[in-house]
């Protein structure tokens, strides 16, 4: 029957896929006709815990037999255009146990799970909330057909050596599974199938085996969780969970949370649904939360971009449990909660993670698990071969859709995002071109959002901008550096620009730091794997327990406090003050255009940069009198200009090397084989010397050889290298060298010409650091309206970070023609 349409909603015939395309069974196998449910009152209860007796209040039922061994799709909406509040769950009627549900704050739900045929079903809907007596119930049947036993190795987890930037960027270029774990001289991949292992092999990158069965690990981790929530009443989370959550528990906490403190949070869903129909819902917790105009900054908390990274929405949902919990019974919390407004979104790609959160559990990873799934659902861009069939059961399996964290606007369409879409980090056809993108970007654009957390998994890392090594850091990057690096102190990761692992670009804060001024991080919470055992990977990560990096220091719960911290502090936004009658309404606005990165091409040329255009509208409302609005810098980083430094005194003198007697032997094993030889080197420090960089440099005769160079600080650690093939040089260069003593080791990679050697020869040169650029200042426009619509003011602001401006009477009926600078600045 081809693609089953998005929104589909009426009881379709039983179907069975026939090499990937489904095709509708004769019309005797029918199930059902449409259904509308009905409820003559609401009761805020969980749909999904309990199948409910027959008649029982607030709830209806449908019985099914399941026609064929593949998956049940069962789907609300509204009727007669009554939105109301409806739930949704599937249960075996002969255990009685849930197999889908949905929970969302609507009555649009989606709950889809696998079935066996002749399975006899309840479809259950619970009228929640609002006034909505009826919803209207589609069931959806489709058959899978068996795929048999996988062939070849299992998916395995390996380290690939890349020791140079332009083998990190060539890894990237290759389509294959790359995690966000790594350091200098590796990163670890996901190889998914003998494919991928001929793929990475072709390449000629050497790696090392992590794990040679995530389907095994998998499974050891799945027993592993049962065994801690059967044994453990209650962590030591805020929430006290022991499991995992399902998209439905999300759902379901969100709003409870919501109806239990109804003046300190409220529930929301973003304004667009996902290509499966799902909604995407968040919270928001605040003193007086309704009010969301009150001129309070915001601190924006959001989880899994990437389907399978499911610690990262368990921490979104903690960090809301923790403010709750804090606002009542810790009185530093409380401080916190009471100056600031925090908006947390769990999971932005509900798609992706219920499909990876649901995964039939053959733990191989084939056609129909996929637990390892990255992306959303976009079918768009598949080939027309691969684009039937719903998300859960494709012949594309966990490969359609974007990734999310590659399709934001932020130099988008350069390194680091696959071009191809099969990529697991697609870029997607444009930019913001996915539902949850542009749901981040809504946000974003009507709030002023003062600091921002993305989190995922599972690398230890805190990331901040730019995600490109070639994009100079912005002006703010000592206070950015020092806000991640406090971060870091907290739960033990690595803090460090994003281009420092391997470029990305198209991520979330590469879009909205540089667009808006507001902070922006990732935060790759650690562990062991991406979802791996929950007691590891959310209750020691968040708590700062062992075996977490860091345990004793407070974890993720303190950095999270730290950040929120920095959300409250004045120092760290700017601030409008002004005078303005109760009911009034101010407005910022600003309209700009951005340009991607130039954009890579199939062929490796470039195409120039595309356009987009930002605008940016947030509102306060005034109470009467006096008022005080937190807000971004009027100046967005991308044009305010770039981070350097003045010198302290003159670049020190450079050095010609001495190549030590004799050529070591070839070796293609370093650093697991030592043998090289090395020269030290000495770098000054102020006021002798202030190098902005070092570049140690060695050059030969014949592109037959193959030289390469690593260099080490006085502790060992390795600070530079330079690794490539096919060249007469390496160039290892470091920025703001410390003062101090280097080693630097060169190792003859290979010599191919047996008829002579070909040495090399060396040299050291330092410069002097780039002092820093500064761009145009931009302005806000300020506009003042009634009650009643009609506009009393207009003026330009400008503000700095840390900066409070006066803008005075703007809102009275004398500021109409104020279209200038405000006075009192300072």
């Amino acid at each position: 029957m081809g693609k089953l349409p998005r929104r589909q909603l009426v009881v379709l015939g039983a179907a069975a896929v026939v090499a990937g395309l489904f095709v509708s069974l004769p019309a005797g196998t029918a199930v059902a006709a449409p259904n509308v449910l009905h409820a003559d009152r609401s009761v805020a209860r969980s749909c999904f815990a309990s199948l409910l007796p027959k008649g029982a209040p607030a709830s209806d039922q449908r019985e099914f037999t399941s026609t064929v061994d593949g998956l049940v799709q069962a789907r609300l909406k509204p009727d007669a255009g009554a939105e109301g509040d409806w739930d949704l769950a599937v249960f075996d009627k002969a255990t009685g146990g849930v197999v889908a549900a949905s929970a969302a704050l609507r009555s649009r739900e989606v709950a889809e799970s696998f079935v066996k045929k002749g399975q006899q079903l309840v479809v259950q809907a619970c009228r929640y909330g609002g006034s909505a007596r009826t919803v209207q119930l589609g069931v959806d049947f489709l058959a899978i057909t068996p795929q048999g036993t996988p062939t070849g190795q299992p998916a395995q987890l390996v380290r690939v050596e890349t020791l140079t930037r332009a083998d990190k960027n060539r890894l990237n270029s290759l389509g294959l599974d790359v995690t966000e774990k790594g350091d200098a001289t590796g990163i670890e991949v996901v190889l998914n199938d003998d494919q991928d292992r001929k793929t990475l092999a072709d390449a000629g990158f050497k790696s090392t085996v992590v794990d040679a069965d995530l389907g095994a690990k998998s499974v050891r981790d799945a027993a592993t969780d049962r065994t801690y929530a059967a044994t453990t009443p209650s962590s030591a989370l805020p929430s006290g969970r022991t499991t995992y959550r399902h998209l439905y528990d999300y759902e379901y906490e969100i709003k409870e949370l919501a109806r239990k403190y109804p003046t300190l949070v409220s529930a929301f869903t973003m304004p667009e649904s996902t290509w499966e129909g799902r909604d995407v819902v968040g919270l928001e917790i605040a003193t007086d939360v309704k009010n969301i105009s009150d001129g309070k900054p915001v601190d924006f908390t959001m989880g899994v971009h990437h389907a399978r990274e499911w610690p990262a929405g368990e921490h979104a949902m903690e960090w809301a449990y923790e403010l709750i919990n804090g606002y009542y019974h810790d009185n530093t919390v409380r401080g916190l909660v009471g100056r600031t407004r925090n908006i947390i979104v769990p999971i932005i790609n509900p798609d992706g993670f219920e499909i990876s959160r649901e995964a039939e559990p053959k733990g191989d990873f084939s056609r129909f698990d996929y637990e390892m799934k990255r992306k959303n659902c976009n079918v768009n861009d598949s080939p027309a071969q691969y684009a039937t069939g719903v998300c859960k059961a494709n012949p594309a399996g966990r490969l359609r859709g974007t990734d999310p964290n590659r399709n934001y606007a932020g130099f988008w369409g350069g390194a680091g995002a696959e071009l191809a879409w099969g990529g697991d980090t697609f870029r997607g056809s444009a930019p913001f071109s996915e539902p949850e993108t542009r749901n981040v970007r809504w946000l974003v654009s009507a709030r002023q959002v003062t600091n921002l957390l993305t989190l995922h998994t599972v690398a230890a890392l805190v990331l901040r901008v730019p995600g490109v090594a070639d994009t100079r850091p912005p002006l703010d990057e000592p206070a950015y550096r020092a806000l991640g690096d406090k971060m870091a102190s907290r739960n033990g990761y690595t803090s460090e620009p994003s281009w420092q692992l391997y470029d990305t670009s198209g991520t979330t804060e590469d879009w909205t730091y540089w667009a808006t001024g507001g902070w922006g991080f990732t935060i790759e919470v650690g562990g062991n794997g991406f979802h791996g055992p929950f007691a590891d990977n959310v209750v020691a990560e968040y708590e700062g327990l062992a075996p977490a990096a860091g345990a004793g220091k407070g974890g993720n719960r303190q950095a999270f406090l730290d950040f929120l911290g920095n959300t409250a502090d004045p120092a760290q936004h700017a601030t409008l003050i002004g005078s303005a009658p109760k009911g009034y309404q101010l407005k910022l606005h600003k309209t700009f255009q951005t340009p991607t990165s130039p954009v890579i091409q199939a062929d490796g040329t470039t195409t120039p940069p595309l356009y987009y255009t930002d605008d940016l509208n947030s509102t306060l409302t005034a109470t009467g009198g006096r008022f005080a609005w937190s807000v971004n810098p009027s100046t967005r980083p991308y044009v305010a200009g770039r981070y350097g430094r003045d010198p302290k005194g003159p670049a020190q003198s450079g050095l010609v090397v001495t190549n030590p007697a004799g050529v070591p032997p070839i070796n293609q094993n370093y650093p697991a084989d030592p043998t090289a030889e090395s020269f030290t080197f000495h770098v000054d420090g102020p006021p002798k010397a202030d190098n902005g960089k070092f570049s140690v440099d060695i050059n030969w005769a014949k592109p037959t050889t193959d030289w390469d160079l690593f260099v080490y600080d006085a502790a060992g650690n390795l600070v530079t290298s330079s690794a490539n093939g096919n060249t007469t040089a390496e160039h290892a260069v470091l920025f703001d060298p410390p003062a101090g003593d280097y080693k630097a080791v060169v190792v003859n990679f290979d010599q191919t010409d047996p008829t002579t050697v070909d040495d090399w020869t060396g040299s050291v040169s330092f410069a002097s650091p780039t002092p820093a650029t500064y761009g145009p200042k931009e302005a806000y426009q300020l506009t003042c309206t009634s009650p009643k619509g009609k506009l009393v003011g207009v003026a330009d602001v400008f503000a700095d970070r840390g900066q409070t401006v006066d803008v005075g009477e703007v809102c009275t009926s004398s500021a109409r023609s104020q279209k200038q600078r405000p006075s009192g600045a300072r």
